[in-house]
């Protein structure tokens, strides 16, 4: 399985910070955002990992993480997002890099206390369709929110003013080969986006999704409340520690 790290976008809610800087070069506690999912995805074995950026600070990725010596990596790919388009715009850039290979994708943003590898390795012998990763929060509205019946997810809905369950879809994501396909027949929604919820709900209607619950502490260091609150987390208990397993507590049904 290949990573993938989504670290474009302008980085809006986060002015004037993000006015000279990308977002995802902000420091939480003591490292630079992007850090974290890099960590994320050598935690649970993907070591050929490709970077998403864009905008006026692409090159300051590549002087701050150069070919992943720090990760352990002998190599990491790069490539650029011209403009804006959406999460699902931007994974559509990796199809190349992707290969065929299934992949595991993490927003730029997305900090975890733990790690993915029993998720992960949940996916390898899954092989094939999608998997998401849930965490109950108290303001699932603010979110995508799956329906769930019983172990099945039914639908997921984008920042519903009336959640259906208390879970939020962190960006978090597991996809095969098919997901370039799903992405080329997806329209823009009223934001003017490519969404990853349209990605996720096509693989429901398959009934090719699985999902697994996070323990531990999330972030998605977004907003300044997020930004400080993931960091008072990570000064608190440190993150992508590899000895807390996020347990698979999932409904596979393949």
């Amino acid at each position: 399985m290949k990573g993938v790290v989504l670290a474009g976008g302008s980085g809006s809610r986060l002015r004037p910070l993000t006015a000279v800087t990308n977002k995802h070069l902000l420091p939480v506690f003591n490292q630079p955002m992007i850090y974290y999912p890099i960590q994320t995805l050598v935690n649970a074995g993907i070591t050929d990992i490709m970077i998403v950026t864009g905008g006026n600070s692409a090159g300051d990725f590549l002087k701050l993480l150069g070919n992943g010596k720090a990760f352990g990596l002998k190599h990491l790919n790069y490539t650029y997002q011209e403009g804006e388009g959406g999460i699902a715009a931007a994974l559509s850039l990796v199809e190349h890099f992707a290969g065929g290979d299934p992949i595991c994708v993490v927003l730029g943003d997305n900090i975890i206390q733990g790690n993915i590898l029993a998720a992960a390795n949940a996916y390898r012998e899954q092989n094939s369709g999608a998997r998401i990763l849930l965490k109950k929060v108290p303001d699932p509205q603010r979110f995508g929110v799956p329906e769930l019946d019983g172990k099945r997810v039914v639908r997921i809905e984008e920042k519903p003013k009336h959640p259906k369950s208390e879970f939020a879809v962190i960006g978090i994501y597991m996809y095969d080969g098919r997901v370039f396909d799903i992405i080329r027949t997806l329209r823009p929604s009223g934001r003017g986006e490519l969404e990853i919820t349209d990605v996720n709900n096509a693989y429901i209607e398959r009934d090719e999704m699985t999902w697994d619950e996070l323990s531990g502490w999330w972030s998605d260091a977004g907003t300044f409340e997020s930004l400080l609150y993931a960091s008072n987390l990570v000064a608190e208990t440190g993150a992508n520690n590899e000895d807390i397993i996020y347990a698979a507590e999932a409904g596979t049904h393949l």
